[in-house]
């Protein structure tokens, strides 16, 4: 069910988070420049307005999904600095200091596939307008990301499955042309395929290299 706001009349200004923290530091500008009020409206159609347990507020779990990127946390470490994160407590929305995790961990996969690819795109794009550039054109935003520690989806030249992909490309040539092989080196390959599973060995490394010359 869709989770109502809170009424923050009783809230004193000592009490408040917003009289403990630092308002130059970046969590709390971000927090003042994104519109999340443009994640309530697109998110609330995936929940029931009366039926059901009340859910986590829209925002939270917004809050938490961008958290995560922004200092690269797993879903276990994120809940848990939570807890203990004043200024992560202000960016979610809280009024009060709350010296408990704001939900599961697996509550933020459920939301994942809740919101689906479209709400992640949402948030992607609001995150583009908060940090593009002050342009003429304000319809063009770049996003410049750094991929350096990225895991690379990339085939090396070296790489034994590229002579494997090769010779399976040969047999399929000499099949669809009709030819006739007079070996067809599939068990010598298998041989050479578990020698080549030792390279990086201090023993098989010698015999690796020769079989991928072979």
């Amino acid at each position: 069910m869709l989770s109502r706001q809170k009424s923050t009349s009783q809230i004193g200004l000592f009490n408040a988070i917003e009289a403990l923290i630092d308002q130059k530091h970046p969590l709390f500008r971000l927090a003042n420049t994104i519109n999340w009020r443009v994640f309530d409206d697109s998110f609330k159609k995936h929940y029931a307005e009366k039926t059901g347990k009340p859910a986590k507020p829209i925002r939270l779990m917004v809050s938490l999904l961008i958290l995560k990127y922004l200092r690269n946390l797993s879903d276990e470490n994120l809940v848990d600095q939570w807890s203990e994160n004043i200024y992560f407590q202000y960016f979610s929305g809280a009024q009060m200091f709350q010296p408990a995790i704001p939900c599961v961990a697996t509550e933020l996969v459920a939301f994942r596939q809740r919101i689906g690819e479209e709400g992640m795109e949402l948030i992607l794009k609001e995150s583009i307008r908060i940090n593009k550039d002050d342009s003429k054109d304000k319809e063009e935003a770049i996003v410049s990301v750094d991929t350096t520690v990225q895991e690379k989806n990339i085939t090396y030249p070296t790489d034994d499955k590229l002579y494997k992909k090769i010779i399976k490309k040969c047999w399929i040539i000499a099949y669809k042309e009709h030819i006739d092989l007079r070996q067809s080196y599939t068990h010598v390959i298998r041989k050479l395929s578990n020698q080549q599973r030792f390279k990086h060995t201090k023993n098989g490394a010698k015999a690796a290299r020769k079989a991928s010359k072979r």
